[in-house]
């Protein structure tokens, strides 16, 4: 059985959550609380010397971080997974774009508003923040006229890579009303078979959230 070590309400460990779920694969789920520090002890760090969740540690002992790169691991040979080579070059495309163009803006814009204090310095980031995801989210928009997914003809890793984010786009003050194609595919992937959406923030950081302008 496999064991992830993520904290819940992170988007890059909800994706590995997703996968399995709809898989239907057995797992085990360590929560490590990454806004406490807790990936930096000793006994994380001997896990990922990175310092990051989420990780996957397998029954021989055998470690494998960064959650795009453990979506393409638990995909394969499975239906999430195109198997045509051209489709799974795009939908690893879009996941580096995930990765590149669009976490670092619109995962961390979440971040600042809900688990920073509402004095922290970093919120001074915030307008460049969303003005760089919503450059990602218009990428995402225009594919989305002409196609159903990321990952090929059907649902797979590329879009649960792009949606976790993209889902909560909001709690960083990143507005969706301006995307309908984009709207559209989230609701394609809620209605998904074992779809499990991502936890909501606790209390302290959804005020946090409420109370960012």
């Amino acid at each position: 059985m496999i064991t992830v070590h993520g904290f819940s309400p992170s988007g890059n460990c909800h994706k590995l959550r997703l996968l399995l779920e709809q898989l239907g694969e057995p797992y085990r789920w360590v929560e490590v609380d990454s806004s406490q520090g807790q990936t930096r002890t000793p006994q994380f760090l001997a896990l990922n010397p990175n310092g990051k969740v989420p990780v996957i540690e397998l029954d021989d002992g055998r470690t494998l971080s960064e959650s795009n790169a453990i979506l393409y691991y638990l995909a394969e040979g499975s239906r999430f997974l195109p198997a045509d080579r051209w489709q799974r070059a795009q939908a690893l495309s879009w996941m580096n774009f995930e990765q590149y163009s669009h976490e670092p803006y619109v995962a961390v814009a979440r971040f600042i508003a809900g688990w920073t204090p509402l004095d922290s310095p970093r919120r001074a980031e915030l307008p460049a923040l969303r003005e760089r995801g919503h450059r990602a989210l218009a990428v995402m928009e225009q594919h989305l006229r002409t196609h159903d997914w990321f990952s090929g003809d059907d649902y797979g890793i590329a879009d649960i890579a792009l949606f976790a984010y993209t889902d909560v786009a909001g709690h960083g003050g990143i507005d969706l009303q301006a995307y309908p194609a984009l709207r559209a595919w989230l609701a394609r992937v809620r209605a998904t078979e074992r779809f499990v959406a991502l936890p909501e923030p606790d209390a302290q950081a959804a005020q946090r959230i409420a109370q960012t302008a």
